[in-house]
């Protein structure tokens, strides 16, 4: 029995939230996005949809102008830069408490991970071995979780529970790789001294965290105007100083379970007990100020890093991934011609290392685990799941699109390298769903 109020506005808004919390919705939203960009970009109006994206925007002071960036500049710098922050949160919960924390669960995932980032890149260097060409060899390497999670997602129970656990922890440990492609070999001339500032900040922000300090503001602040602006500024791409940030947030709680459960039983009780308005709807100042206390204990209970992660998702999801596709995403196919798709190796090199390169690196890691006895099948992966994970981990788009902008700057390049990922991705999708979906 429930005494809650039903208004009209909940007919409308009960729909939207279950369609958030549903795990393929953000693969949905994304794939609604890529063709919306493919059709601007093919449109009457695709002039003003390339045009609108470098409009620039910055800051200006005393007639000096600081931060000019493009629009386009902007989104993949600085709204990417949440997504990397989240994807550096989840990243430090699995380590922490999640299925990086046990080492013998870790390795088999952290193996066909390093397999599904290795072979890839070797087989792009293969099809391009030389020239500004070669400098695409990262972008293969990488797989879209929101995408291959999709997927998965629309199978709903035909496949074990291990086989999503397994696929995460993969997307999780592949996406700290392209991190680290991004920082090591994807950076331009460094600023040492912005370099220099943005990790002070780092270690404030550090010390912050060994102090006890859990104010989401203060993590905010140093993060943002201090390690994100920093980095913007020295060269190596801002979207590592999110993934640093992240890893600065507390995971530890200020209330521990057991002293939280007796404190809200406490709270409660006297809650209970307490005189009411009687029919009219609004609290007495007792009532509110026990309910106060348990918003207070709540909050502390929850560790930052959680909170950060659950309050950021659904707008990563819904918000930046989809404008980031919005602006990436657009190919003019009439201007593109098949001589002029293959006068360079990269589609067929970022196509075939995504698709073969996936499978046999992350198929082949992890028989060769299994085999050494170095770690075991999860409880209900077989071969043919196996397989078929490999297959929905070629789905490289973010990700992918995202090395690519930072790979090249020729146009023809990029629509090379996207069509390749576009063509990777699709076939690897609609045949990882087509495995899995068999019996």
């Amino acid at each position: 029995m429930t005494n809650e109020n039903n208004y009209p506005i909940d007919k409308v808004i009960a729909p939207i939230q279950k369609f958030i919390h549903h795990e393929k919705s953000g693969g949905l939203i994304l794939g609604l996005s890529v063709i919306i960009a493919l059709l601007l970009a093919n449109s009457p109006w695709s002039e003003y949809y390339f045009h609108f994206f470098e409009q620039k925007i910055g800051l200006i002071f005393n007639g000096e102008s600081y931060l000019n960036y493009s629009l386009h500049h902007w989104i993949n710098d600085g709204l990417m830069a949440m997504f990397f922050f989240v994807v550096g949160l989840e990243l430090k919960r699995e380590i922490i408490s999640g299925e990086l924390s046990n080492p013998r669960k870790a390795l088999l995932p952290i193996g066909a991970a390093i397999g599904g980032m290795l072979v890839p890149a070797i087989i792009y260097i293969i099809f391009n071995p030389s020239g500004t060409q070669q400098q695409g060899w990262g972008i293969p390497m990488a797989t879209d979780i929101a995408f291959a999670l999709g997927v998965l997602y629309l199978l709903g129970n035909k496949i074990p529970l291990s086989l999503k656990v397994f696929l995460t922890a993969l997307a999780i440990v592949d996406d700290l790789g392209a991190v680290l492609v991004i920082a090591f070999f994807y950076t331009s001339d460094i600023s040492f001294v912005s370099l220099a500032i943005g990790l002070g900040f780092t270690l404030i922000m550090f010390s912050g965290n060994k102090l006890g300090v859990k104010s989401i503001l203060f993590y905010a602040i140093l993060g943002i105007g201090g390690v994100w602006t920093a980095f913007l500024l020295s060269g190596v791409h801002a979207t590592i100083a999110a993934v640093l940030a992240a890893f600065m947030i507390p995971a530890d709680v200020s209330i521990q379970e057991d002293f939280y459960i007796n404190r809200i039983q406490q709270y409660l009780n006297r809650f209970r007990t307490l005189d009411t308005n009687n029919s009219i709807p609004t609290l007495t100042n007792e009532q509110l100020h026990t309910l106060e206390h348990i918003k207070e204990d709540t909050h502390a209970a929850i560790p930052p890093l959680q909170r950060l992660e659950h309050s950021m998702h659904p707008l990563v999801t819904f918000v930046v991934l989809p404008i980031f596709a919005l602006a990436n995403a657009g190919i003019s196919l009439g201007e593109v011609e098949l001589e002029t798709l293959f006068s360079t190796n990269i589609a067929i090199g970022v196509a075939l290392g995504l698709f073969l390169g996936k499978v046999i690196g992350i198929m082949g890691f992890s028989v060769l685990l299994v085999k050494l006895k170095v770690a075991p099948f999860p409880t209900g992966m077989n071969l043919k799941n196996l397989l078929g994970v490999s297959l929905l981990a070629s789905i490289g788009f973010t990700m992918s699109m995202f090395i690519t902008s930072l790979a090249f700057t020729d146009m023809l390049f990029l629509i090379q390298a996207k069509i390749g990922i576009f063509a990777a991705s699709l076939v690897g999708g609609f045949l990882g769903y087509w495995v899995l979906s068999k019996k």
